[in-house]
């Protein structure tokens, strides 16, 4: 129902500030390509402590546990227990029981020095003590001027002095407390050029970023110089505005990314015959550029077939690394103009010659698909096989050995059948289909049938661990003090356009902690997109780490879904996999069709199913109602479906009606065969994304099941 897309491309897609799991630096690893091995130590010391144990629960569930701790001998412990203790206090909005655990923190705690003085203010504020609250923020911006917390106080000061605002504009431009002195000048007074530029630089999180990026391009786009329009270009890129951002970078710097952006931002606009004529500039202007090959396949598939091959037989000549997708691009061209023969030609030459291409991946698992659909079995595991071996590092590798498998299976030769399905949860752990591969071979892991009457115990997630960062950072960070870390790093990350993957890695997790989980997942799983060697390589150290799996299935609002899923009598694990899939943990998100919060519930069906438990007030962007309101239709549909989870969570996507009609015209003997023709495309990645979001969520979550092998990948 709710998808993160982003175009396709083998760009490096840019990092910016758009939008719980959270230590201390886990990996070095040297930007010289140089990988070392993760050292834990230190690492691992914090991770189990009290104090880290203590973060993950509520505020009322560690208060009494902190205070021991906070009334214990002199440690660094007691430090963070008393500042814990405060933040809590302050949230609650008890500032005068705060106070007591900051007295004295300031010069016992000097790492958060400057931070405890930031609470002793928002303390006072929370007692509704102006003059006490002013004369703190007063004192903060004395004794520390230079720190991160200096524009917060600057925010708090406006009314006493405008001078504060400029202090903060000049001083701190990339803090979030000066974007938002600038949103409230721009408020009053909207024709502020420099001010516009600043939030266009620094606000891309905003929800309202579009709003004043629009209006300065149309009151100043003849004032704007090269540099503005690339920062204006790649704010618009971050939003998903692409023909906005297309236009934008055709008047930013000549450069082949610039480009390459300002085409395919127009074409995925639906202006494709704009785009044409810009990719063909990027060719002449820098033929050699990474970003050409990639210009030259965009203008073979907007070309007509008999010109399309003009452009596939460049890359074959001049860019080797494309050749092998040219080649299979170039193959289809050529059959639909009827010259079957030389198609035919083709694919033989990327099998041979590019055999261990994607693009030969490609070819081999459709021609496993065709052979399938005609019941020659024979064939397609013949078709599918040396992807096992040719192609392991394919996106299709896991599907391709699990058919093995199961096509194995069916002709009889049950040894070959266990090999591949074990061949398949070994190298690809992760997948949908390493837990479909579990399932047959004989694992207590929950089958489409028995899922929901499994109940393995969840185990609350530790906090993955920060890459780079100031020790301030990585300090609130473990502290759970989120915000600040957040506003911290907004002033210590200045490559957002190309970050290093401990830059993004960082950016992720500090995103995720604040709850911007689509864009914080986005960070995580874009790591892959790396192509240079020495990044290739520490993304592969990074990803057999159980941190780096813990970003990208973060577990929040476990609470809740414990609370709702038992009565429900569902299985926990298979609600997260779908909030995962449906929402990304997102309780504000709405659809285009208007289905609302972490399980996307539409508001017609909300109204039918609070009638029906008596629930005469809810509100459908809080965890609490949309989830026990979700969780009974979930229930539902696997009532509807005598606990099939399978056909159950096909259902909550697609509705029952199709759902009856696909079991009526197809047959459900075999469930792997069912998904693979379920006729809805967005139905069948639905379910297969749900499913494997519930396996990643028992291998990382559980005791009862192996946590990420040595050799994941």
């Amino acid at each position: 129902m709710f998808r993160r897309k982003k175009p396709k491309s083998s760009l490096v897609v840019g990092i910016g500030l758009a939008a719980m799991l959270i230590g201390s630096s886990l990996v070095a690893m040297k930007l010289t390509g140089f990988v070392k091995t993760p050292n834990l130590e230190i690492d691992n010391r914090k991770k189990n402590s009290e104090i880290m144990r203590l973060v993950q629960l509520t505020p009322e569930d560690r208060a009494s546990q902190l205070e021991k701790i906070a009334e214990g001998s002199k440690s660094i412990d007691r430090s963070r227990a008393r500042y814990i203790l405060a933040a809590d206090l302050i949230e609650k909005n008890q500032g005068e029981n705060a106070l007591k655990w900051l007295e004295g923190l300031e010069k016992e705690y000097s790492l958060l020095a400057s931070h405890v003085a930031l609470q002793k203010a928002r303390a006072y504020e929370s007692i509704g003590n102006k003059d006490k609250a002013r004369s703190a923020w007063e004192e903060l911006l004395y004794n520390y001027p230079k720190e991160v917390v200096a524009p917060q106080a600057m925010l708090a000061l406006l009314d006493k002095d405008t001078k504060y605002g400029d202090d903060a504009i000049s001083k701190f431009p990339s803090h979030p407390s000066t974007v938002e002195i600038a949103y409230r000048r721009l408020q009053q007074n909207p024709n502020q050029l420099p001010l516009m530029l600043l939030f266009a630089k620094h606000g891309i999180y905003r929800s309202d970023y579009a709003k004043v990026v629009d209006q300065l391009v149309k009151n100043y786009a003849d004032k704007l110089k090269k540099e503005d329009w690339e920062i204006i270009a790649f704010g618009y890129w971050e939003k998903q505005l692409y023909g906005k951002a297309g236009r934008a970078y055709l008047k930013a710097n000549i450069t082949p990314r610039n480009i390459y952006r300002a085409a395919r931002g127009l074409q995925i606009d639906g202006k494709g015959y704009q785009a044409k004529p810009i990719y063909r500039d990027l060719i002449k202007e820098f033929p050699d550029a990474k970003e050409t090959p990639i210009a030259l396949l965009r203008l073979a598939k907007l070309a007509e077939p008999k010109d399309a091959t003009f452009y596939l037989n460049k890359i074959i000549e001049s860019f080797p690394d494309k050749t092998p997708e040219a080649l299979l691009e170039k193959a289809d061209i050529l059959e639909i103009l009827d010259n079957n023969k030389l198609a035919a030609e083709t694919r033989e030459l990327l099998l041979t010659k590019y055999s261990k291409s994607d693009a030969a991946a490609q070819l081999r698992w459709r021609m496993a698909q065709k052979r399938a659909n005609a019941n020659d079995l024979q064939a397609a595991w013949q078709w599918a096989q040396p992807i096992t071996t040719e192609n392991q590092d394919s996106d299709l590798a896991a599907e391709a050995g699990f058919w093995v498998g199961k096509w194995a299976n069916k002709l009889g030769r049950q040894q070959e059948a266990k090999t591949a399905f074990e061949q398949v949860l070994n190298k690809y752990p992760h997948t949908y289909y390493a837990w479909r591969s579990a399932v047959l071979l004989g694992k207590n892991v929950g089958d489409f049938t028995t899922v929901r009457k499994l109940s393995p115990e969840l185990i609350r997630p530790t906090r993955t661990s920060l890459l780079v960062g100031s020790d301030t950072l990585k300090e609130l960070y473990y502290l759970g003090q989120n915000q600040d870390a957040w506003n911290l790093w907004q002033m210590e990350f200045k490559n957002h356009i190309e970050p290093s993957l401990e830059e993004q890695f960082t950016d992720g997790l500090i995103r995720l902690s604040i709850n911007d989980n689509i864009e914080g997942m986005f960070m995580i799983s874009s790591l892959d997109k790396r192509e240079k060697p020495e990044e290739r390589s520490q993304y592969l150290e990074l990803k057999k780490t159980k941190d780096y799996w813990q970003a990208l299935y973060p577990l929040p609002y476990l609470d809740i879904i414990n609370k709702w899923s038992k009565e429900r009598q569902l299985n926990s694990i298979l609600v997260a996999g779908l909030i995962r899939q449906e929402s990304r943990f997102m309780p504000e998100i709405k659809s285009k069709v208007g289905a609302t919060g972490l399980m996307q519930v539409m508001p017609e069906t909300a109204s039918w199913i609070a009638e029906k438990i008596s629930l005469k007030k809810y509100q459908l962007n809080n965890p609490n109602d949309n989830i026990n309101i979700g969780t009974w239709y979930l229930d539902y549909t696997h009532q509807e479906y005598k606990n099939n989870s399978m056909l159950a969570v096909a259902s909550y996507n697609a509705g029952p009606g199709k759902v009856s009609e696909w079991l009526q015209k197809y047959n459900l003997k075999d469930p792997d065969d069912f998904v693979e023709v379920i006729p809805f495309s967005e139905t069948k990645g639905y379910v297969k994304s749900v499913f494997e979001n519930y396996w990643n969520y028992l291998r990382l979550y559980t005791n009862d099941f192996p946590q990420i092998s040595s050799n994941s990948n």
